[in-house]
């Protein structure tokens, strides 16, 4: 079986497009498309039922997708072993980092790369959801996810270590009607505009989680993937949002209302993960034991 046709197989189910896999994988939708046939001629089965530019999975392609990533994780892995092999104390660390993440590590990335200049640091940057399937795909060795109770079942698949654990708090313009306050309760803020995070960012989850128990679901009047810029809509008046204390403490406290969120209390947790049994390189291993000892 062609490694690289499971691979575009792979994408293009993960992507629910043929065009964006191409886009992914830096190659044309024909080549994409081609490479789906042939693995299918292969198997002599059908993967993919298509209705129009739309596609569901059979019920070979969905063992063939759950081996496939399986198959595709042990190949990077043996990559990686053979590397070690040839360049001790040498190659890449391929680590994914959600934006939220860039404050705290960017320490310990300066540090890492004072111990081991002749390592390139290869940073991925993207929500933790995406993180967390590149996780299980084997193209990324480590990565920053969010601990939270919607998704205590990820934490069978991957080991992990805490990085930064900090309360959530509100963020709103400096004369909102909770200016002065020290603590707000969740529900008082529904009837407000939320400003939420890029597609794919599982704090996204967490706040509209804790939104609708507490009776209410959040109205989102923009997004970012940058908190900056989220903090810099939320001054200019285009809604609220919240944000972790850590950050909150880098902005200028006269430009905003920051209140701790309260009833319930909301903590941002942030773990550097892998995928448990799977294989670590020097860089990788070496990356956590400097974690371990900085944290």
């Amino acid at each position: 079986m062609d490694i690289r046709a499971l691979r575009y197989f792979v994408a293009v189910v993960d992507q629910q497009s043929f065009s964006r896999a191409a886009e992914t994988l830096h190659v044309t939708q024909p080549t994409v498309s081609k490479m789906i046939q042939q693995l299918e001629q292969t198997l002599d089965l059908t993967l993919l039922e298509r209705t129009g530019k739309r596609f569901t999975l059979t019920d070979a392609g969905n063992v063939v997708l759950q081996r496939g990533r399986a198959l595709l994780a042990m190949h990077e892995e043996m990559g990686v072993e053979l590397q070690d092999l040839q360049q001790l104390r040498r190659g890449d660390l391929r680590l994914g980092v959600t934006q939220q993440g860039h404050t705290p590590l960017a320490p310990l990335l300066a540090a890492y790369h004072r111990r081991y200049p002749q390592i390139e640091l290869k940073l991925f940057e993207g929500g933790s959801q995406n993180i967390e399937a590149d996780l299980r795909s084997g193209v990324l060795e480590m990565g920053t996810l969010l601990d939270h109770a919607a998704n205590q079942e990820i934490w069978q698949e991957f080991d992990s270590f805490p990085l930064v654990r900090s309360p959530m708090c509100l963020l709103a313009p400096k004369d909102s009607a909770w200016k002065g306050r020290k603590r707000v309760a969740l529900r008082e803020l529904a009837g407000s505009a939320f400003i939420f995070y890029g597609e794919g960012f599982a704090l996204n989850d967490i706040i509209a989680d804790a939104c609708r128990r507490e009776g209410f679901t959040p109205r989102i009047s923009s997004r970012s993937g940058q908190w900056d810029f989220v903090a810099s809509l939320v001054r200019l008046g285009v809604g609220i949002t919240l944000l972790p204390k850590v950050f909150c403490d880098t902005l200028d406290q006269g430009q905003f209302t920051i209140a701790k969120l309260a009833e319930p209390a909301l903590d941002w947790n942030l773990m550097l993960a892998w995928r448990r049994g799977g294989h670590l390189s020097f860089a990788a291993r070496a990356w956590l034991d400097l974690v371990r000892t900085k944290t």
